[in-house]
């Protein structure tokens, strides 16, 4: 049961994250977390750093959609400058948004990859629809008040992870 959210990698940031790695991993499609995984909850749009990310993604011909539980105007008005396709109220971990981004991606379940910060949404709904799961460190350590609660369940998840040797810690710039 545990292993639902078992992520199949994990790493401190989406920039350890390489086209090079995918692609030896045959994955052509990435679905990513927008909150605390691309940028810090409480900013509107793509960082430098973010763009040039994603612009690696595309000179790969990796396709890349935005998924996220918050509502269109947020997530629109992050990913609509940027190009990028995106699905927002994704109502992660149900997996019917994970089956309409592999739809839009026109891509095999077997060629995608989710990469998100959290193990109660990201982790476990990528798990569940059948994905290569990628777990990142938070961005910043503050959250939104309704993700508060899950990050102490998944600390307690995590630190099981970690003693059984499942998964070894990532640091954060703080630790």
């Amino acid at each position: 049961m545990l292993n639902l959210f078992l992520p199949n990698k994990h790493v401190k940031s989406i920039f350890d994250i390489e086209p090079t790695f995918l692609q030896a991993e045959g994955k052509k499609g990435i679905i990513i977390d927008l909150d605390n995984t691309l940028v810090p909850w409480n900013v509107s749009h793509a960082t430098d750093e973010v763009i040039t990310w994603l612009k690696k993604m595309d000179d790969a011909n990796i396709k890349v959609t935005i998924f996220s539980n918050n509502n269109e105007e947020r997530v629109t008005v992050f990913a609509e400058p940027l190009g990028t396709s995106f699905i927002y109220q994704a109502r992660k971990p149900l997996q019917r948004a994970f089956k309409r981004a592999k739809i839009q991606m026109e891509l095999e379940t077997d060629e995608i990859v989710v990469i998100g910060d959290q193990l109660l949404t990201d982790i476990l709904g990528g798990n569940k629809a059948g994905f290569y799961t990628i777990l990142v460190v938070p961005i910043v350590q503050s959250d939104a008040p309704i993700t508060k609660f899950n990050r102490n369940v998944e600390r307690l998840i995590l630190n099981y992870f970690y003693r059984k040797g499942k998964l070894t810690r990532r640091m954060t710039d703080g630790e």
